[in-house]
């Protein structure tokens, strides 16, 4: 009795450890066993081969490259199941399962099918209870490598009704395996990992890897809906991702769960369009529960979220991947845990990949970035995770934040130059930090060898910021410093890549600003050989024959480029311009007009559609797309038509859009009766553009009453603008009343000391009130502010005539001259400076 005890507590305990994956411990045991009697020893032998075997499958994987390996390692393991499964006892059923997974590993499957025709009704096990959870285990492992090895044999025939046959029995061994190894896993969460017979579970903690599937369970999993959809059983493939995401979730099927979520997401975003999508609602519905005990649990419940578009479905199954990704993410960076991490990020790379193409096509930016940002906790050193950060905060806006992530992954690959124009870029467009782009660029041009493909837009980028600089120095010397360091960059850049039409564009663009009229044509019209449809091109090449007083020629290639893009309010705000001096005002008020019902048409629907988005949780639309490129148009037109009439683009224009902006946040703070209009705020400053451009022209026309209603409609949108004092100013300027408009001009110059404009027309009204001395510095500061400006040169003229200084008079008014005779209708300036 003594004896029999000490067995079946030996036995207890080793089962337990079986359960629980401690392959180690269980031999240890195994061997305290007395060869007393036959089923001791047979126990005995069993236990220690399959201890052997799944110690080796830890190391070396069951393919095909490790078969020579596995005959030499599994030898003895081989000899004593094959001893334990002749003889008639209750580990027989076992060690003849583990016998065929011996076969498998050894690349022997012929052997391993015929174990399972001639020993073990395989089948028949699918519907049987199962002493422990670990005969569990080795019978959906058997059946997974059945389904393998039919797989590896293939047809005994060519006939296609046989490998359709064969094809069903792999699908059928492949779905017993997965529902048989979910429930396994169920089971062992509902034991705590301990065996079936009750015991305590073991003190020790389990080892991560052992709460895993392992290799040959996992992929059966994944390989039945794949075979579905390989056969082109798109639906059937679907559904049984579904049906395996509806499996009542346990603590150890996190992993599994994030890889099906992800896999089946892959397969909506790329396989499936709106017309091919299979609703997800038959699947939910209520079925008859099947007869058969050994299903795993699954959810079931009316009180469900389901998805209605094949994107909502992709939406919410990488969102529950990307979850599982970042609760579970290895974080240890010791040497011993490195394949683990590595293994852990290789999948939520892919995961948040994923997720970026989802929400790309929603426009949902700022979801995007927020995930990334939460991924940032086990990116460490991950260029990848860092640089697709960076991308989301480009495009959700926040470009302060996104600079800063792409210095990170410029430390990250030094080498790397494309991150280096990307924060170059958003210095020059978004921040107008230019000073910090330049040295971007420096620090690009520096990572490349002369017959480097890039070498030519960095120097182009290098140019930008130069061209841009200069704008802001004070001091003429070094303003002209910096405008020869961009014109030698642009000729750099073309040297470089002499049929790249950008490098011609910018310095085609550089010569004009700087009046070399006839050098600048001839680059433009060599860029557009090489892009003739370049927007910016064409529009610099417009201005440029104003500039020739080629008025007929530059309508007509402005209304064939209206033709190719009919819906761009920069190129009809030109035509405006020059229908005025070529047909009068009258059609140029026309013009302004269809600008205004262009934009309600392109731009009216987004800002309503933003406004349901604050008020309601809608479900996006098929156009949040279109809408989001509609905001990126407006955006780039906007870049085009501001400071249109500044003819200059200085740091206080920079500074005066911040100080408009906290002017705004401060009155609505107040609770003033302004506040901000609902939608994108570009939107409607584009809106504003338009409409000052139309109170110039009834200004124009004398007609008093629509200019003041158009003012008025610019202040109810931005009431805080420098340009909306201005042209308050102009309009009381039209009335003689000098010292209203006096005010309206100095409030313009205190928010923007640096617009051309303000400056002129305050010069102006002091002169008018007889204070030429204060007209005279006022105007000064305007030929300081833009010294290529002929307006300014010619009033400032006028106010030196009134002085009796009539030979600095002469030398302002010939300047002007010199310059109105290669002035554009429009300043150059309103040609964006654009990295791509």
């Amino acid at each position: 009795m003594t004896a029999k005890t000490k067995f079946m507590r030996l036995e207890s305990e080793i089962e337990r450890y079986r359960n629980d994956s401690c392959w180690i411990r269980a031999s240890e045991l195994a061997r305290q066993l007395s060869s007393k009697s036959s089923e001791l020893e047979y126990y005995e032998q069993f236990t220690l081969a399959e201890s052997h075997l799944e110690e080796y499958l830890k190391e070396n994987p069951p393919i095909e490259k490790n078969s020579s390996k596995a005959r030499a390692h599994l030898a003895d393991a081989e000899k004593q199941l094959t001893l334990v499964g002749r003889a008639k006892n209750k580990l027989s059923l076992d060690a003849n399962l583990l016998l065929a997974k011996i076969n498998y590993c050894q690349g022997q499957y012929e052997a391993a099918l015929d174990l399972f025709d001639e020993r073990v009704n395989l089948d028949g096990l699918a519907t049987k209870e199962f002493a422990t959870t670990r005969q569990l285990q080795i019978v959906a492992e058997s059946f997974a490598i059945k389904g393998m090895c039919i797989e590896k044999v293939g047809p005994s025939s060519t006939s296609k009704f046989r490998v359709a046959e064969q094809e069903e029995k792999i699908i059928s061994c492949y779905e017993k395996a997965g529902d048989l190894a979910l429930l396994y896993l169920q089971e062992r969460d509902r034991t705590g990992s301990s065996s079936s017979s009750g015991v305590s579970p073991s003190p020790t903690p389990s080892n991560p890897q052992e709460d895993s599937l392992g290799m040959i369970l996992e992929t059966a999993l994944q390989q039945s809906p794949i075979l579905y959809i390989k056969r082109g059983n798109l639906e059937k493939g679907v559904n049984r991702f579904r049906d395996l995401l509806r499996v009542v979730e346990s603590r150890f099927t996190q992993g599994l769960r994030q890889t099906l979520a992800r896999q089946l997401a892959e397969v909506l975003l790329r396989g499936m369009c709106e017309n091919s999508y299979i609703p997800i609602g038959a699947v939910l519905k209520p079925t008859t529960l099947s007869t058969n005990s050994l299903q795993p649990r699954k959810y079931s419940g009316d009180r469900q979220f389901v998805p209605k578009d094949e994107n909502e479905e992709a939406l919410l199954l990488l969102l529950i991947a990307e979850a599982i990704a970042t609760r579970e993410a290895v974080l240890n960076r010791t040497e011993e845990h490195d394949e683990a991490r590595l293994h852990s990020f290789m999948n939520t790379t892919a995961v948040f990949d994923l997720l970026a193409v989802a929400l790309v096509k929603r426009a949902q930016f700022n979801k995007l970035s927020e995930s990334f940002e939460r991924a940032m906790r086990f990116s460490f050193e991950e260029f990848h995770i860092w640089h697709q950060f960076a991308n989301s905060l480009i495009c959700a806006g926040k470009y302060s934040r996104a600079l800063l992530v792409l210095k990170e992954c410029s430390r990250l690959k030094p080498q790397n130059c494309t991150v280096l124009l990307q924060g170059a870029k958003l210095c020059y467009e978004y921040l107008h930090q230019y000073m910090e782009g330049i040295l971007l660029s420096e620090q690009a041009l520096k990572c490349l060898t002369d017959d480097h493909p890039l070498c030519a837009r960095v120097h182009v980028s290098l140019g930008i910021g130069y061209s841009l600089a200069a704008m802001e120095m004070r001091l003429q010397v070094d303003r002209q410093d910096y405008n020869k360091k961009s014109l030698s960059a642009f000729t750099r850049a073309h040297m470089y890549d002499p049929s790249d039409y950008l490098a011609l564009f910018h310095l085609a663009l550089q010569l004009a600003i700087h009046r070399q009229i006839n050098d600048a044509i001839k680059n433009v019209r060599l860029a557009l050989r090489y892009r003739n449809d370049h927007i910016h091109s064409l529009h610099l090449l417009v201005l440029l024959l104003t500039a020739q007083k080629q008025f007929d020629e530059a309508i007509s290639l402005l209304n064939a480029a209206l033709e190719e893009y009919p819906e761009n309010l920069s190129l009809m705000l030109t035509k405006s311009r020059l229908e005025e001096i070529l047909y009068g005002p009258e059609q140029a008020l026309a013009t302004c007009k269809h600008m205004l019902q262009l934009w309600k048409e392109l731009y009216e629907v987004d800002t309503e559609e933003a406004v349901t988005d604050v008020r309601s949780t809608r479900r996006p639309t098929a156009t949040d797309r279109t809408q989001f490129d509609r905001r990126s148009f407006a955006q780039l037109q906007l870049s085009e038509l501001n400071e249109r009439d500044t003819g200059s683009l200085r740091a206080e224009s920079i500074a005066a859009s911040r100080v408009e902006q906290t002017m705004s946040e401060v009155a609505s703070s107040l609770n003033s009766t302004f506040q901000p209009r609902p939608g994108s705020q570009q939107t409607w400053l584009l809106q504003a553009q338009i409409w000052l451009h139309l109170a110039e022209l009834y200004l124009t026309l004398d007609k008093m009453s629509e200019a003041e209603a158009c003012v008025v409609e610019t202040s109810a949108i931005f009431p805080l603008s420098h340009q909306v004092a201005f042209m308050k100013g102009r309009v009381l300027e039209h009335k003689l009343k000098y010292n209203e408009a006096k005010l309206c001009y100095e409030d313009a110059i205190s928010i923007n000391p640096g617009h051309t404009k303000s400056l002129q027309h305050l010069g102006m009204v002091l002169h008018q009130l007889e204070n030429d001395k204060m007209a005279e510095k006022i105007l000064m500061d305007a030929v300081n502010t833009d010294p290529v400006s002929h307006e300014s040169w010619y009033l400032l003229g006028l106010v030196l005539e009134t002085l009796d200084q009539d030979d600095a008079a002469t030398d302002c008014h010939t300047t002007a001259l010199e310059l109105e005779a290669s002035s554009p209708t429009v300043p150059f300036t309103v040609i964006p400076r654009l990295m791509q």
